[in-house]
């Protein structure tokens, strides 16, 4: 079974035959999950294509100034498998640094939707993070401590939870969603463990910080914001992030 298949062995394919150093590539680098933020990106700031990654569709990497800063910002698509593989060529490229940002689905009641989530364990209810570490039921997040500092620097309101990432967005059954917060999980996702892992196997600095939807607290599941965010609301994700960027 995958629980019992981690090999720390060097790869056969590395990520470095595909991808190279790009000059002037950012350190640090955000991912969205989400094609308003890259809206809200460019209808702010003057951005530039550094590097592309192909994953079944071109990936655009998009350079550009804050606060003195170079960044850069990359959409990515839903699950840990996909994530992990561009990330793995972003670091390659010269990334440093990695904030990833974006929905989740609400497993405490008393979480009003749109609250802002900080993970400090993820659930490995998927297959990704078995290939960079030892098995384990959870991957503890260390950039978590850092990323609480910020939102308080911010006057933020967050809160720390574990998170449950799943491969399987149609199979978050009750008895499931029950286990998960009787151990403390307060969100659920696809891809926190899965780049946390690969951030840790690779010595890359790997945040995460989430918002919640839909929710999956009560006996049926409640549709939230999911696919119904204002656009104001990616315009105020983008500044978050932003902010919590160059304070990393």
């Amino acid at each position: 079974m995958i629980r019992h298949g981690f090999d720390g062995g060097e790869e056969l394919l590395k990520p470095s035959h595909l991808a190279q150093p790009v000059e002037g590539f950012p350190k640090t680098i955000l991912v969205t999950f989400q094609r308003n933020v890259v809206a809200a990106l460019q209808k702010r700031f003057p951005t530039e294509v550094v590097s592309t990654i192909n994953a079944c569709v071109e990936v655009p990497i998009y350079r550009f100034s804050y606060q003195s800063q170079t960044l850069g910002l990359l959409l990515t698509t839903i699950g840990g498998p996909a994530t992990v593989g561009i990330l793995e060529e972003v670091w390659v490229k010269g990334a440093e640094k990695v904030l990833l940002f974006g929905t989740c689905g609400g497993l405490d009641a008393d979480l009003p939707a749109g609250h802002f989530i900080v993970p400090t364990a993820a659930y490995r209810d998927e297959g990704t993070s078995f290939h960079y570490l030892p098995p384990s039921d959870y991957v503890d997040i260390p950039t978590a401590d850092r990323l609480t500092e910020i939102f308080d620097e911010l006057a933020l309101p967050c809160v720390r939870s574990k998170t449950w990432t799943t491969d399987a967005i149609y199979r978050e059954t009750p008895g499931k969603a029950a286990e998960r917060r009787a151990e403390g999980c307060g969100a659920v996702e696809m891809e926190c463990a899965s780049v946390m892992a690969a951030g840790q196997f690779r010595g890359k600095a790997v945040y995460q910080f989430l918002y919640t939807a839909d929710s999956l607290a009560g006996s049926q599941w409640e549709r939230g914001l999911l696919g119904r965010t204002p656009e104001s609301e990616y315009e105020r994700y983008l500044s978050i992030a932003l902010e919590t960027a160059i304070r990393l």
